[in-house]
């Protein structure tokens, strides 16, 4: 009984660290009116930002997925938009959601 019990904690604790290691993924639904030209994407808190390569992502409803990393869930990203205006969504959680709805940046 005991070594069936140590073989399902080792199990699971295997299994754990394997999710761990696994790459994290994010569908960027762009409800913005202008287009995202880049995306950038950091460990949260980091400011290491990598830039991912992606097509033009239409606002308005259009959509796309990028690769976030490999370590731990929660990620900043930062958007370039066509107009030259930037966002930046910070502590993104991709362990809670995989889509990240992208909202009209305020007026200048």
């Amino acid at each position: 009984m005991i070594v069936t019990r140590i073989a399902v904690m080792c199990t699971l604790l295997l299994s754990g660290v394997a999710l761990a290691g696994q790459a994290r993924y994010l569908t960027l639904l762009n409800r913005a009116h202008d287009s995202v030209v880049a995306v950038e994407v950091a460990a949260q808190g980091s400011e290491a930002y990598l830039p991912r390569v992606i097509d033009p992502v239409p606002g308005g409803g259009g959509s796309t997925t990028v690769r976030l990393g490999q370590a731990g869930c929660r990620f900043d990203v930062r958007l370039q938009f066509r107009n030259g205006r930037q966002a930046v969504y910070r502590d993104v959680d991709a362990c809670k959601g995989d889509t990240l709805v992208i909202v009209p940046l305020p007026r200048q």
